[in-house]
């Protein structure tokens, strides 16, 4: 047994996905509670007073919990002046103490990589959030939209954060505040903002009255129609919603929707779950934020996990963002192309209710940039030609007019645009041995007699298929039907 094992009473985990194993297993996952935490009784460990009491906020605390060389213990050591760390048991808990690259150790232990900066391109304010501050804590750089920062106050400071020079305050912001009501002021004294985001820190630990001073005020506000909480509770102290006087104050004012933000598949517990409904319940639609990390979520798999997971619990997946170049973050960036890569992966393989929006948050304070594959193939006077999931090539005519391209003797792409031809389709493709075989099927059961003449509900309406339904894959056809 490892000294890890000895320390935590856990057995190392299969790194692989083993058949049957919980790995497998479709979000939400078990519960799970960390031996250190067993004997806790239950009711403490659904107290988020509790859970915020007993949350890892030191290097000293870590040591006894995780694996780590003396080099280790030593750069994380000279983090600690640097970014705050505060880790709830019940978030916690989700580590496997034994994998080094767990999904859920890489965003919440801090790590020496934090310390490298190889491109030189690291960001206090990366977005340029402070420059579009007209009052201080409000951001307005849409036209009909503006950012509060409420608190400085997060239940687990994530190792991503775009808004570490935020999380850096220490004390003082319980009590509302001059800057809070200016904030107020300048919201009512600008019709043209019709949507507000709710932020920090994260808003749900402000104290209660401050946080009905925000709901209050904005909800108030006859131009105000949206009020956007974002909040990371659900995901990383759940217990803090099991307060349903918390749920119902948010569902008074009629005007707020809940910003979350799961980034991996072991986040979506039943208790996640459970707080996410109590949400839905009470009038409160539910969206989500991931953040595209490597290590954490960079591979197809786990997105598509993560966004079914997310699906299951009725949380509608909203923004993929590509992650900030915020200093201490460098290592979780990927390349764009590995987002597009993923977002080929989603598109058409999943239900459209679980495809998020991919996007780059510009430099500059340029904002939300959004990036996807490209469907467009090519185009003409008269039509475009798409591509689909499956690589299928279609001529797509938008306008009803007549056509003005002359006719070719052409192939490929050309012969969508100035040929005959309305689809390329690939070999190989299962959705056609799918239509084939059902063709032949039917007319299996036509020659039995087990149909009669119009059995068959082809488009041609004399009672068979249509003939490009039995062409050969990879043909050019005509198609008539969807």
């Amino acid at each position: 047994m490892s000294e890890v094992e000895e320390r935590t009473g856990l057995a190392p985990r299969n790194l692989h996905h083993t058949i049957g194993g919980v790995e497998d297993e479709e979000p939400p996952g078990k519960p799970r509670r960390h031996p250190l935490w067993r004997d806790v009784p239950d009711h403490q460990w659904d107290d988020w007073r509790w859970q915020s009491q007993n949350a890892i906020r030191s290097v000293r605390q870590l040591r006894g919990l995780l694996s780590f060389t003396p080099e280790e213990l030593e750069a994380i050591g000279s983090l600690e002046t640097e970014y705050k760390t505060a880790i709830p048991p019940y978030y916690f808990s989700l580590i496997h103490p034994d994998d080094p690259n767990d999904p859920i150790r890489l965003q919440s232990v801090p790590s020496p990589l934090e310390q490298a900066n190889p491109s030189g391109y690291e960001l206090e304010d990366p977005l340029e959030e402070d420059k579009d501050s007209p009052v201080p804590g409000l951001t307005h750089r849409y036209p009909d939209r503006a950012l509060l920062v409420t608190t400085h106050v997060c239940t687990m400071y994530c190792r991503f954060c775009t808004r570490k020079r935020a999380t850096m305050v220490r004390g003082g912001w319980d009590s509302v505040s001059r800057n809070d009501e200016r904030m107020i002021e300048y919201v009512q004294d600008h019709p043209e903002i019709r949507d507000v985001i709710v932020s920090g820190g994260d808003p749900l630990t402000l104290p209660t009255g401050k946080l009905r001073f925000f709901l209050d005020n904005l909800t108030a506000i006859p131009h105000v129609d949206v009020i956007r909480i974002g909040t990371r509770v659900p995901v990383t102290l759940p217990q803090k919603l099991f307060d349903q006087s918390l749920v119902d104050l948010l569902a008074s004012s009629g005007k707020v929707w809940i910003q979350t933000h799961f980034n991996h598949p072991s986040e979506i517990t039943p208790e996640a779950a459970r707080v996410c409904m109590a949400l839905l319940k009470g009038g409160m639609p539910v969206n989500n934020h991931t953040v595209l990390m490597k290590g954490v979520n960079d591979d197809l798999e786990t997105m598509r996990r993560l966004m079914r997971g997310l699906l299951r619990i009725k949380v509608r997946p909203y923004y993929l963002f590509h992650c900030d170049p915020v200093i201490g973050a460098g290592h979780f960036r990927t390349s764009v192309w590995k987002g597009l890569e993923i977002m080929e992966g989603l598109r058409g393989h999943m239900s459209g209710l679980g495809i998020p929006t991919y996007v780059v948050d510009s430099p500059h304070g340029g904002g939300k940039i959004p990036l996807m594959p490209n469907y467009l193939v090519s185009a003409s006077d008269d039509a475009v030609v798409l591509r689909n999931f499956e690589g299928m090539l279609v001529r797509y005519q938008a306008e009803d007019k007549a056509q003005t391209v002359q006719q070719t003797r052409t192939r490929g792409v050309s012969s969508l645009l100035q040929g005959t031809k309305s689809a390329l389709i690939p070999e190989n493709s299962e959705r056609m041995a799918r239509r084939q075989l059902h063709v032949l099927t039917s007319r299996a059961a036509e020659e039995d007699g087990t149909h009669g003449h119009n059995g068959h509900s082809g488009c041609n309406g004399n009672g068979h298929a249509p003939v490009e339904d039995l062409l050969p894959l990879g043909v050019l056809t005509n198609g008539c039907g969807r």
